[in-house]
């Protein structure tokens, strides 16, 4: 199954986190399918490659709660019309 989920990068102190498509037996650095974005805590950046996100979505990723949250916070779910809720 694939997720979408955040992967650390940056220094100590001075995390980033990329946004992958990856399959859930790896690890949080593990080799990812597909870079589809990334999140800055710090300076609170997203960016995200929207027709990549649709893609695997479309095919059945789940993302985790916190990169549904970061979704839902850049209005990603109200743009596409997309009824995708936690459970």
């Amino acid at each position: 199954m694939v997720k979408l989920r955040l992967k650390r990068c940056g220094r100590k102190q001075r995390a980033i986190y990329r946004i992958v498509a990856i399959d859930v037996r790896s690890r949080r650095e593990g080799r990812d399918l597909r870079r589809v974005g990334f999140y800055d805590p710090i300076n609170n950046q997203t960016y995200s490659n929207v027709p990549a996100i649709l893609y695997f979505l479309e095919k059945g990723a789940q993302p985790t709660e916190t990169v549904h949250d970061l979704l839902k916070k850049a209005e990603f779910f109200k743009e596409f019309l997309i009824d995708f809720d936690k459970k």
